[in-house]
């Protein structure tokens, strides 16, 4: 009798979908894989994944419970058509949402806000923080997401190292971490996280296991809580070097990477035996 497919739960910006500034594609343009855009922005293609890795994650989708977690708000989560059905269920704002059926969950709202309210800081002490540190000389843009968690858009080339260090540790004793993701900086809540909301859609469905990917810190307790996991050759995890047992480190970057964790994810979830 063939086990239960374990939930695949799945990062998306680096992780399965590409800008075009992020598809690191290095050889030869004649042999460079087809790609298929899965995102429009403002009428321009913007997010990318190769032909196969779209089949891949379409059969995926057909045979198993897959996750799409993201740090997006629901609104950039909408823009992004993702081969196969519609998922069931998908985690927006780094946990903070936990869409069902492509609607955010009241329960799961009430439950993270009440966490938020114990545990840290709130959202209006962090923003005045970063409008009064912030440079205007490297910052493009302050934001915020979902009343939840904040971001910023710089200039990389302009941004002082030190800056992101001392930020980092003002936010920790308040009960908030730091990311940077290209050209943004994320101050999230600690108890926001992606893993917990996975653990919630797992504890729905009864999947006896989850397999997990990501690239960033903001995945690293995501991928923690997997029982398997993969991580790209680039990212915040590739740059420092984090490793974990049960986590694969693939050489592979950019799009490639991409396809390589879409086919592991489907030969984990549909292998024969699995736990």
């Amino acid at each position: 009798m063939t086990a239960p497919a374990p939930l695949v739960a799945s990062d998306l910006d680096r992780t399965l979908i590409y800008s075009a500034a992020a598809l690191h594609l290095t050889g030869p343009d004649a042999a460079a894989p087809r790609l298929l855009c899965v995102e429009v922005y403002e009428g321009r293609p913007l997010s990318y994944m190769t032909e196969t890795a779209a089949a891949l994650l379409a059969e995926l989708a057909r045979r198993t419970t897959f996750v799409p977690v993201t740090t997006r708000t629901r609104e950039q989560y909408r823009r992004v058509h993702l081969p196969g059905p519609p998922p069931e269920f998908a985690v927006c704002a780094n946990g903070g949402r936990l869409l069902v059926r492509g609607e955010s969950d009241p329960d799961w709202q009430r439950t993270v806000a009440a966490r938020l309210a114990a545990q840290c800081a709130p959202l209006d002490e962090i923003r005045a923080h970063l409008d009064r540190t912030a440079d205007p000389a490297w910052l493009r843009s302050a934001r915020t997401a979902e009343d939840l968690f904040a971001y910023l858009v710089v200039e990389r080339s302009l941004l002082p190292e030190p800056w992101v260090k001392d930020l980092a540790a003002w936010a920790e004793p308040r009960g908030w971490t730091v990311s940077v993701q290209g050209r943004k900086i994320y101050a999230v809540p600690r108890p926001l996280t992606k893993s917990a909301a996975v653990a919630e859609v797992a504890r729905r469905t009864g999947a006896p296991g989850i397999l997990a990917a990501g690239d960033s810190l903001l995945d690293t307790d995501l991928l923690l809580a997997a029982d398997r996991g993969w991580r790209p050759g680039h990212g915040e995890l590739a740059d420092t070097g984090w490793r974990a047992p049960h986590v694969t480190a693939l050489a592979e970057r950019g799009v490639a990477a991409g396809e390589v964790i879409t086919r592991a994810f489907l030969d984990g979830a549909t292998a024969p035996g699995r736990a």
